[in-house]
């Protein structure tokens, strides 16, 4: 039953967005690229809550562009 969750259209859709979003949203956030060494679980999470907010800027902006709401 999860396979035909996963394969459905409007998931399918919405995820298409995302990834058609994916390059304003990390243009938007502004994080930079780790030098030779990880971040920590909390840079990690704190990068994460960064590219959520800039992903809902990134929609928003797109919404507005093409004339929707």
């Amino acid at each position: 039953m999860s396979d035909n969750a996963a394969q459905s259209p409007d998931l399918q859709q919405k995820y298409r967005q995302f990834l058609d979003l994916m390059p304003l949203t990390i243009a938007l956030a502004g994080l930079h690229v780790a030098e030779g060494r990880p971040f920590t679980e909390d840079q990690i999470e704190g990068r994460g809550l960064t590219i959520k907010i800039a992903y809902r800027v990134a929609r928003n902006v797109a919404k507005e562009c093409l004339g929707g709401s």
